[in-house]
């Protein structure tokens, strides 16, 4: 399966836990019980999701050479997509204006093709 926006995996957030009384309440331990419940099980489907098969790759964005987020902010090693190189030259930094598709990855401090 291709993870793609329209089959993006679910995020999972810690839940906000209702806070406890002094002494013992059933209610309050029936209320915690549940918030648990609810949150292990969307836990379990995210590890479905993840486990559903060995061809689960995740999409990358495309952008435009000009449109790329800062190499620099998006650190090294970051990768991305474009769609307008003007080159196909692996590990020559990328420049927009062309017809070319190919992936990019962060060096630190430019995009280089690859």
């Amino acid at each position: 399966m291709l993870v793609t926006t329209e089959f993006e995996l679910n995020r999972v957030t810690a839940p906000n836990l209702p806070r406890a009384p002094v002494e013992y309440n059933a209610q309050y331990q029936e209320q915690f019980s549940n918030v648990m419940r609810l949150y292990f099980n969307r836990l379990d489907n995210l590890v479905g999701q993840l486990g559903s098969g060995s061809d689960l790759i995740p999409a990358l964005t495309v952008y435009t050479v000009a449109t790329l987020p800062s190499a620099v902010t998006s650190g090294m090693s970051a990768r991305s997509f474009v769609s307008d190189a003007t080159a196909t030259t692996f590990a020559s930094t990328v420049a927009g204006g062309g017809a070319n598709k190919v992936p990019v990855y962060s060096d630190g401090t430019n995009w280089k093709i690859g």
